[in-house]
């Protein structure tokens, strides 16, 4: 049995609410899901806060935006060189 991490309690509570705010009124078996605007607005506040929470772009205290602007940097410079590569081998 495997244990839910926090990390992949926020992703799927923001798959979840992202869901419910896209398809908005549905019948999921017997329960009738009817956000109206506001709740579905509410919805896909809460899902993309969880979903970049969940990825680590809101957690502020294990993330420094030194380390997250360099590892940026080097995977352009990795997708420009490889394109270097691929467009000197044609």
């Amino acid at each position: 049995m495997t244990d839910l991490t926090p990390n992949s309690t926020f992703l799927i509570a923001g798959i979840v609410f992202v869901t419910i705010a896209v398809i908005g009124q549905s019948k999921l078996g017997f329960i009738e899901i009817n956000p109206g605007c506001f709740g579905r607005f509410l919805a896909l506040f809460i899902g993309i806060s969880s979903l970049l929470y969940a990825l680590g772009l809101l957690n502020f205290s294990t993330v420094s935006f030194d380390f997250l602007r360099s590892s940026v940097l080097e995977q352009i410079k990795q997708s420009i060189s490889s394109i270097n590569d691929l467009l000197q081998g044609s």
